[in-house]
């Protein structure tokens, strides 16, 4: 798969945002990166499962709808619902993983100690509370977990935990309404970050960025964020997948271009 966005492209395209930062017209948004291929040939089953062995996530889901299939190793949980407890856990901040012991504990406590990573972290908990505060019960949002630093297969990621309760006989529909789509992947303030996002990429997201989850019989749910996924269609053959990355005042091009070609 290759890059719709030359590397030249996506820095006059950052550059654009910047100034909307540099103006106060937001704090953060995300921005994202969409690369594809064509005439690729697939087996989803097998694809995904090799997907999960090489880069193990808690939210995957393999998922077909017509000819598209969607298979996602995401890591992220968008919301969910246990009892009238409502749990996010958005997810800012990534770092590589070496493989050396001693290296990787490094990285964890750059990651752990970066005021850029745990300003965008922050900036997206405040978003998340404000969402959740608008349908969970007065004075029941917290802040359970504020930028915890969890091993994945390639990576590790800072990820915050926020919650609260609903109220009595509420199914949590509401709540996921008032939260979508997830502060994670759009920024803050939320509308005008999600208009500076849609100019500025060259491409329509479609379900990446989105969510795949599940209600039970007892109305609990659990939705994951649609992020380190492929999109493949089986009768165009064409395959894409997106990265993206919070983007602050204080980012640069240059090193938020490399974060999307990690994450790819």
């Amino acid at each position: 798969p290759k890059p719709t966005l030359s590397k030249e492209e996506y820095q006059i395209r950052f550059n654009n945002i910047r100034q909307h930062l540099l103006r106060g017209n937001i704090y953060e948004v995300n921005y994202c990166q969409n690369f594809e291929a064509e005439g690729v040939e697939l087996d989803p089953f097998a694809s995904w499962e090799k997907l999960n062995r090489l880069s193990p996530a808690p939210f995957s889901c393999l998922l077909k709808y017509q000819n598209a299939w969607l298979l996602c190793s995401s890591p992220e949980r968008f919301l969910s619902k246990q009892g009238q407890t409502i749990v996010s856990q958005p997810i800012k901040g990534t770092a590589k993983r070496t493989g050396n012991p001693s290296s990787d504990q490094i990285r964890i406590q750059q990651l752990r100690h970066s005021e850029k990573e745990r300003s965008e972290n922050i900036m997206i908990v405040d978003l998340v509370r404000n969402d959740l505060s608008v349908s969970l019960l007065p004075g029941t949002v917290k802040v359970a977990e504020l930028c915890g630093i969890y091993p994945y297969a390639r990576v590790f990621q800072m990820v915050s935990t926020i919650q609260g309760q609903l109220k009595e006989n509420d199914s949590g529909v509401e709540t996921i309404r008032h939260a979508f789509p997830m502060g994670s992947m759009t920024g803050a303030p939320k509308i005008k970050a999600m208009e500076i996002a849609a100019h500025a990429e060259n491409f329509e997201r479609g379900i990446y960025s989105g969510t795949v989850g599940f209600f039970d019989p007892s109305d609990n749910f659990d939705l994951n964020v649609v992020i380190r996924s492929i999109v493949w269609n089986s009768h165009s053959k064409k395959l894409r997948f997106c990265a993206g990355s919070a983007v602050t005042v204080e980012a640069s091009a240059e090193a938020k271009y490399d974060e999307c070609l990690l994450k790819s």
